[in-house]
């Protein structure tokens, strides 16, 4: 089976690299043990803020087969998303570049769909699985680094030794048995660099690769529910207003990717023409519109004129 194995993983590399991916790696679906403990942690100190979803579906959190009946192997992908001009992120107001084009869940999940059929069709007729985009209680960094894919870096986020941290992760959870790579998941490539930690305006990056979500400018501009975001981060926004990427725009490992050959990641026309009087200016029709399809929807128009109005105060301050 192994020689077979190595085989259909070549077929399946092969394809998802057609399809646009620009990495991939296979890894047990088993238990995840180190995680879960970190998991456990950091749910118990309250780190994750308002995101009570993160405590619930544990056992499936941390062990991908009692996501998927009958898994045997995870697939993790690495999808590019790094733009040629990050114009959006370097002007008031910031979109973070993950948010430039059109949704990546659905792009990816088409891709995702693609290849899954490929492999039921062509490979392996009795294939059972799901796929998942950032849409499922998966510890999607720790699986990824775990199929060799990278490394957790100190801001928590997967680190690619070629692709640095701009990638979109996305996984095949299936019943194909497949020989593993099963990395060890913390080999630490960092070194004694600090420089998301002492870039990050509001301390959200604490020690042992973790994250204060209640502090992250991408919480609170993103998963932040609530009608107004904390003063204690008066005029440390730096005209972040979806999401935040300081801590992978000083990141060493981010200086030599190129950028990403994808349509569907590139910003419209219309988006790139705002100016501040215009977006001050925005009604929800005008939001509906320029964001159709688009992650940033998320914040929803009441979400966003929260985060401008913030942004946009303490820059004036």
């Amino acid at each position: 089976m192994h020689l077979a194995g190595e085989h259909l993983k070549r077929q399946i590399r092969e394809e998802a690299l057609r399809l646009g991916f620009a990495d991939l790696g296979f890894s047990r679906a088993t238990q995840l043990e180190g995680d879960a403990e970190r998991l456990q942690a950091w749910l118990d100190a309250g780190l994750h803020a308002g995101m009570g979803y993160m405590a619930k579906h544990f056992e499936k959190r941390t062990h991908p087969a009692r996501l998927v009946e009958g898994a045997l192997t995870v697939v993790s992908l690495l999808y590019n998303y790094k733009p040629a001009e990050p114009v959006l992120s370097e002007r008031f107001p910031k979109i973070s570049r993950y948010a430039y084009g059109q949704d990546y869940h659905d792009v990816l999940r088409a891709k995702l769909n693609v290849l899954f059929d490929f492999i039921k069709r062509d490979l392996y007729p009795q294939l059972e699985g799901r796929v998942f985009v950032d849409s499922a209680p998966l510890l999607e960094r720790s699986l990824a680094a775990r199929a060799g894919l990278g490394w957790i870096g100190k801001n928590s986020l997967l680190i690619h030794r070629k692709l640095g941290s701009y990638v979109f992760l996305s996984e095949l959870v299936l019943n194909l048995d497949l020989p593993t790579e099963d990395a060890p998941a913390y080999t630490d490539r960092c070194g004694g660099c600090t420089l998301c930690i002492d870039a990050c305006p509001t301390t959200a990056i604490l020690p042992g690769r973790t994250v204060d979500a209640g502090r992250c400018l991408s919480y609170l501009t993103i998963e932040n529910k609530a009608a107004d975001i904390p003063e204690e981060f008066a005029g440390k926004t730096e005209g972040w207003t979806f999401g935040c990427d300081i801590c992978q725009e000083v990141c060493p490992w981010n200086r030599r990717p190129g950028a990403h050959d994808e349509p569907a990641f590139v910003p419209s026309a219309e988006l790139l023409a705002m100016d501040v009087d215009r977006w001050r200016s925005m009604e929800q029709a005008d939001f509906s519109r320029l964001f159709k399809g688009s992650a940033v929807k998320r914040a929803k128009f009441s979400g966003w004129q929260r985060n401008f109005s913030f942004a946009e105060r303490r820059q004036a301050d």
